[in-house]
């Protein structure tokens, strides 16, 4: 199974990176490599670096040194193609919050390049999936609730129909039903050859929907699991995630 999973072709490969905030460090040498068709969980607690580590992996920051790559793409150096590789959905719905929603998705469209035929079929194909209505999509944002910018957030992060989809904390303010239809959206995603980074608190999802899993701590990934080779280990990920941290703690303790 490992053997088969290394002639995979790699969808994002990160060398050597670094990023550091004045003279706090936040990611040292961090190394990873997620394969295409996988669902790939990245989890950790708060402030070791996993919203620094995306930040720089779509281009949001800066990094001091090493090398990201998206589907080969250089993240520095081929900037535009790197980024037309991936949809994006940040931990806070992000939008221009003065348009309707269906003006935020022509604006994601024309970033894109979209035709017309494309565009229209991709929007009701996915708010329809979603639950955001027509006349949701006329009115103006600022008058959406947060789950339905999450929604739209959604929508707008698959509307060109990337290769790589990065979702950053994505069920933060999903209703039950919304949250259900994700997470079928996922595993649709991938099956289809894509590939997902997903970064969540909630280990529970992570344990039931990701392929491989890395642990984060201070800036490293200290383990990965592979929990399709080893099923069982989706059970366990809660502790093995908690036992982490606990021999952190007893380390500082020593």
């Amino acid at each position: 199974m490992e053997e088969e999973i290394k002639q995979q072709a790699i969808a994002i490969k990160i060398s050597n990176l670094n990023k550091s905030y004045g003279k706090k460090q936040v990611l040292h040498d961090l190394n990873l490599e997620v394969y295409e068709g996988e669902l790939f969980g990245y989890v950790g607690k708060n402030g070791v670096g996993k919203s620094t580590t995306i930040d720089c992996l779509i281009g949001a920051k800066k990094f001091d040194s090493g090398q990201i790559l998206i589907n080969g793409f250089d993240i520095k150096k081929e900037s535009y193609k790197a980024k037309k590789q991936f949809g994006y959905v940040a931990s806070e719905p992000t939008t221009y919050e003065m348009m309707t929603g269906y003006e935020y998705l022509q604006f994601i469209g024309s970033v894109y390049d979209m035709n017309d035929e494309t565009f229209k079929n991709n929007v009701t194909y996915l708010s329809n999936k979603l639950d955001l209505p027509d006349s949701d999509l006329k009115m103006v944002i600022s008058s959406y609730s947060h789950g339905m910018k999450q929604k739209l957030c959604l929508i707008a992060s698959l509307l060109s129909n990337p290769k790589v989809w990065i979702l950053d904390e994505p069920t933060v303010g999903l209703d039950i039903m919304v949250f259900e239809t994700l997470k079928e959206m996922m595993q649709e995603f991938v099956k289809h050859g894509k590939t997902i980074f997903i970064t969540s608190h909630n280990i529970d999802l992570v344990a039931k929907i990701c392929d491989r899993v890395a642990l984060v701590n201070k800036g490293k990934i200290q383990k990965i699991i592979d929990l399709k080779q080893d099923p069982d280990k989706r059970y366990q990920l809660n502790k093995i995630f908690l036992d982490m941290y606990k021999e952190d703690k007893d380390d500082c303790l020593a």
